[in-house]
């Protein structure tokens, strides 16, 4: 099966191709079908953003599109910077000053609970929505960014149950334990069975 994801995130794209390989999906990313449309994701939450994008993709390259929204949400922020976790530090902010701003919000902090969130949402090549499904991850935000893989927020991402960042760990153990990896399995299961 050939499912488009609808984004133009290249480090996205391949952690999902990895995830779904193994399973005969075939993942393209929307650069490789002629580029994701522009979509405003004013959701208020990861699944309303998820599906406007999935729809969006569907109508634009009319054929079944995953589309996921996802972020972190830190409890002692109040849930924050939960959907607005892309652009945490600013339009057209980047990886690197969304966590640092992040971490500058959380010194002397004590509680440092938090949890990554992706919703994924299936859309047919007609652009009904088969359905949506959600996966997290709890853990703690570290003090400093350690390690050199993954993205965003994962270099200071401790999961529960282990001492090392998402930034530290291999790609297949984060894959496993991963927010994104969670949804994918129940996306498997609940959305991509009948994705014609």
């Amino acid at each position: 099966m050939k499912l488009v994801i609808a984004t133009s995130n290249a480090h996205k794209v391949q952690e999902i191709r990895e995830i779904l390989q193994p399973l005969g999906i075939e993942v393209l990313g929307a650069a490789e079908v002629g580029g994701m449309p522009d979509v405003v994701e004013d959701g208020d939450t990861f699944e309303a953003n998820a599906i406007k994008k999935a729809v969006a993709g569907a109508q634009a390259f009319h054929c079944p599109v995953m589309a996921d929204d996802s972020g972190l949400e830190v409890l002692a922020l109040g849930g924050a910077p939960g959907i607005y976790s892309a652009r945490y530090a600013g339009e057209g902010g980047n990886d690197g000053r969304n966590l640092a701003k992040l971490l500058a919000n959380l010194e002397g902090v004590t509680d440092r609970r938090a949890q990554f969130v992706c919703a994924i949402a299936v859309a047919n090549a007609d652009g009904t929505i088969r359905g949506t499904v959600r996966g997290e991850c709890k853990g703690v935000m570290d003090t400093a960014p350690r390690g050199t893989g993954g993205f965003g927020y994962d270099p200071a991402f401790i999961p529960d149950g282990y001492d090392k960042t998402f930034g530290e760990l291999p790609a297949e153990v984060k894959n496993r334990l991963s927010h994104r990896g969670n949804a994918l399995k129940a996306a498997v299961k609940e959305l991509f069975s009948n994705a014609e």
